[in-house]
């Protein structure tokens, strides 16, 4: 036997993912930057981050193409 719960939902009920706006109208002011050559990471797709929990807050560091990463790896 199942139990269903109805669950009213609201707009506010929705998840924000942080990223979400990347490539959809981003102000360059607003926009992640690469952490080797500082360019703003408007309309990549693609660009490359690495995510970390550091002390309990989660940190991301963005790069605009895998050569810059590895530099910035070491």
């Amino acid at each position: 036997m199942y139990a269903v719960k109805w669950v009213r939902t609201y707009d506010s009920d929705t998840m924000v993912d942080p990223t979400s706006e990347l490539n959809e109208d981003v102000p360059e002011e607003e926009a992640p930057t690469c952490a080797v050559c500082g360019a703003a990471l408007v309309q990549d797709p693609d660009h490359r981050v690495v995510t970390r929990v550091d002390d309990g807050q989660v940190e991301t560091t963005h790069f605009c193409s895998d050569a810059h990463r590895e530099e910035w790896a070491g």
